[in-house]
């Protein structure tokens, strides 16, 4: 149960989820290449590849920042180039990087439309296509995507089909990779929160302070992802993981760890969480406003 020698390629990772499951990682002794384009501080949001890389080394591991717009098939090939330099070869793909607009379909450009599926979709999709022949060479190589589970109800397209569209192209990876990759011992799973994650999207995006009180901090993924990437990559793949449920499987009883320090409220639900795992939840979660 240790990451120990493990080189993680990951999408995102300066701030937030990707961040957090990085620094768990790094607790263990692992290698982490945030591959990611915030090279320079942003007004509005804090960390870069090299505040991120800081802190995983403080934590215990070793980092590789590198600039890369997984947009871009020459940046991302440079990077998983880079990677395998420096640490020999690759064991772990993290699709953590994603884009947001939850706009209506009149209100959606398409510049807005595109960014979401060339980040969300496409770039998972190229991450794992330029990270396999090197994730085949490993002992107990994962693809983990941050992609929900795909959950057909028509309310998590009515408000946002192209946001929709562009996270469950990531979810398809995971169910088609999963079984293309079966044969060579490469597990591809996907994690997604039960509840809201205090995340500068949600912030800046979903809510202000009032939706982050209602939310859990990023450990509880960093927690389950760990979980995952220590699995046996041979028998645990194609799954669609929910990190409260998956943690409970493992033994975690205390969820309130997760919750922000001091508030005992309801939780916000996550977006496409199925009805089905809300029901099984030990927590006191509230439908995410306007999806009642």
């Amino acid at each position: 149960m240790s990451l120990k020698g493990k080189t993680i390629f990951m999408s995102g990772g300066s701030r937030g989820i990707g961040l957090a499951i990085a620094l768990r990682a790094a607790r263990d002794g692992a290698n982490i290449a945030i591959a990611a384009k915030t090279a320079e501080p942003h007004p509005k949001l804090p960390g870069t590849i090299y505040t991120a890389a800081k802190e995983i080394e403080d934590a215990g591991g070793k980092a590789l920042p590198t600039v890369c717009d997984i947009r871009d098939e020459d940046n991302v090939q440079a990077a998983v180039d880079a990677t395998v330099a420096k640490f020999g070869g690759i064991d772990i793909c993290v699709n953590n990087a994603s884009a947001i607009s939850l706009t209506p379909t009149a209100l959606t450009t398409m510049k807005k439309y595109d960014l979401m599926n060339q980040v969300n979709a496409r770039g998972t999709f190229l991450l794992s296509k330029l990270c396999q022949p090197h994730l085949k060479n490993s002992s107990n190589p994962h693809i983990m995507n941050m992609a929900p589970p795909l959950d057909m109800n028509p309310k998590w397209f009515k408000n946002h089909t192209a946001y929709t569209m562009a996270k469950y192209g990531m979810s398809m990876c995971t169910l088609g990779m999963a079984e293309e990759f079966r044969p060579m011992g490469i597990a591809v799973n996907s994690l997604w929160p039960m509840t809201s994650i205090d995340t500068a999207a949600v912030r800046n995006v979903l809510g202000g302070d009032s939706m982050a009180k209602m939310s859990r901090v990023p450990d509880i993924l960093a927690d389950a992802a760990h979980i995952i990437l220590t699995s046996d990559a041979k028998t645990n793949t194609g799954n669609f993981y929910i990190d409260e449920l998956l943690l409970a499987e493992h033994g975690v009883t205390d969820m309130a760890q997760y919750a922000q320090p001091g508030y005992d409220g309801p939780l916000a639900a996550d977006f496409f969480v199925p009805e089905e795992d809300l029901k099984k939840s030990v927590s006191n979660i509230m439908q995410h406003p306007g999806y009642t």
